[in-house]
C-alpha cells in the first residue's frame, strides 16, 4: 500500500545531505518576529549549520495590544484567546511569505518551518502550585495555518513533549547550544538575555551530564514594561536611561528577595511572576514608591546584571570561561559593562564571538529543534528529558 503523500514528503526531506529550514521565535517581549533561514546538514553532536537570511519584522502597536490582553494573565478572555491562536498562525504565515518573496526564494524550496509560537502563559508546578497539576506552558499561533498559508511543512509546539516526560518545558535552549556551543577544552555559559535570562553551562570536557540549562530571572522583561509605563518607549535602547539613572540599594535588596533565585536547578520562571506588580510590591516593602522613574529603571537593569552575575560565581566561579551573550540584553550597553565590570576574570562578548548572529540565536535554536525531530535521536544532557520534540503540520 503507498505511503500517505504526506508521509512520503516527510521521508524525502529527512532523507536530504542538507535540508533548507526556517526558525521562527517570538518571544515575551512582543518585539517582533524573528525569520531565520537556515542551511542544516546532519543531526546531532554532527550538526551543521549555516545562516542564510534572517530578518526581525516588528509587530505593530495594534497587534502587540490584542496579544497583551491575554498574555501572562491568571485570567482571560477565552474567546480572545481561540481567536488570537487562529490569528498569529494566519499572521506569522503572511509575515513568512513576504519575507521569502523579499529573498527570492520560493517556499517549495524550503523543506520545513520550526515554529516556537507564542507564549501567553507558563505555569511550572513550582509556580502555580495547584495540588494534582504538573508543569503547564501555552504556546499560540497555530502551526496548521502557517503550514497551509505557506504550503511548507511546520514543526511546532516544542515544549509539550519536554512537559510530558517530565520536564518544565524550558528553557529548550539546552538542546542547541550543545550543539552549536560545546567546545572541547573551553567552558563556555551560552546566556541569552530575552524577556527572561537563561542560561547554558557547557563544560570544556564535553561531558553531556555535566551540562546545565536553566533560567536564572528577569531579563529584559521588567525593564520593557518599566520603559513602556514610564517612558512611552517599547525598551531602552542601548540602556541609555538606566545610564542616566542611580540604582537604589534599599530597592534592589527588596527586588532580589523572591523565593525564584534560591529555588533547585534547573527552573524556570516568566512574566507571571516577575512584572510591574511584583515591583510596586518590592517599592512598597523598601520604602521607595516616590523614586525618579531614572533611578527606577537603573535598578531593574542592575537587578538583570546582578542575578546573572550572582548566579554565575556561586555555579561555575569567576575564571577560565568563556560568555556569549544573545537576545535583546545583548544590545544593552549598560548590562553588557555590567557583566564585564563584575565578572573581570571572564571573557564577555555576544554571541558573534562564536560565530552566531545574537539576534538570530534563539530562531536558529528551533530550526535545529526541528531538524533533530526530522532526523535526530534523543540526547542524554544533564537530568533533561532525552526526547524528541515537535508536531508536524502538514501543508495539505
Amino acid at each position: 500500500m503507498p505511503l500517505n503523500h504526506n508521509l512520503q514528503k516527510l521521508f524525502e526531506i529527512a532523507k536530504k545531505d542538507e535540508r533548507l529550514a526556517i526558525g521562527l521565535m517570538s518571544g515575551t517581549s512582543l518585539d517582533g518576529l524573528d525569520i531565520a533561514l537556515c542551511r542544516i546538514k546532519g543531526s546531532g553532536m554532527q550538526t551543521r549549520i549555516t545562516l542564510v537570511n534572517l530578518t526581525t519584522i516588528a509587530y505593530p502597536e495594534a497587534f502587540k495590544n490584542e496579544v497583551t490582553q491575554v498574555f501572562a494573565k491568571q485570567q482571560a478572555d477565552m474567546e480572545k484567546l481561540c481567536l488570537l491562536n487562529a490569528h498569529i498562525g494566519s499572521y506569522h504565515a503572511e509575515l513568512i511569505v513576504q519575507a521569502l518573496k523579499d529573498w527570492n526564494i520560493a517556499p517549495s524550496e524550503v523543506d520545513f518551518i520550526a515554529s516556537h509560537g507564542q507564549t501567553v502563559y507558563h505555569a511550572p508546578a513550582r509556580q502555580h502550585k495547584y495540588k494534582g497539576y504538573g508543569n503547564a506552558t501555552l504556546q499560540i499561533g497555530d502551526a496548521d495555518h502557517i503550514a497551509v498559508t505557506t504550503g511548507i511543512l511546520t514543526i511546532s509546539d516544542f515544549r509539550q513533549k519536554h512537559i510530558a516526560a517530565g520536564g518544565e518545558g524550558a528553557p529548550l535552549a539546552l538542546y542547541g547550544d550543545v550543539l552549536l556551543g560545546s567546545r572541547q577544552g573551553e567552558p563556555r555559559i551560552l546566556l541569552n538575555i530575552g524577556g527572561i535570562a537563561n542560561l547554558t553551562w557547557l563544560p570544556g570536557d564535553q561531558h553531556l551530564s555535566k551540562v546545565l540549562c536553566t533560567d536564572v530571572g528577569p531579563g529584559n522583561t521588567l525593564i520593557d514594561a518599566a520603559c513602556k509605563k514610564y517612558f512611552n518607549k517599547p525598551f531602552d535602547a542601548g540602556g541609555e536611561i538606566a545610564f542616566a539613572g542611580v540604582a537604589n540599594e534599599k530597592l534592589l535588596a527588596a527586588l532580589s528577595s523572591n523565593p525564584f533565585f534560591t529555588q533547585d536547578l534547573p527552573k524556570t520562571t516568566g512574566p507571571e511572576v516577575f512584572n510591574l506588580h511584583y515591583v510596586e510590591q518590592a517599592q512598597q516593602t523598601s520604602d521607595t514608591l516616590d523614586i525618579d522613574i531614572k533611578d527606577l529603571l537603573a535598578t531593574l537593569t542592575v537587578l538583570t546584571g546582578k542575578i546573572i552575575v550572582d548566579f554565575i560565581k556561586a555555579n561555575f566561579g569567576n575564571e577560565d570561561i568563556k560568555l556569549f551573550v544573545s537576545g535583546g540584553g545583548a544590545s544593552n550597553r549598560f548590562i553588557m559593562e555590567y557583566l564585564k565590570r563584575e565578572l573581570p576574570g571572564i571573557s564577555v562578548t555576544d554571541t558573534s564571538g562564536m560565530g552566531i548572529n545574537p539576534d538570530a540565536k534563539e530562531a536558529i535554536l528551533f530550526a535545529l529543534l526541528g531538524n533533530e525531530a526530522l532526523v535526530g535521536q534523543p540526547l542524554n544532557v544533564g537530568n533533561n528529558p532525552a526526547v524528541l520534540m515537535g508536531k508536524f503540520s502538514f501543508a495539505g
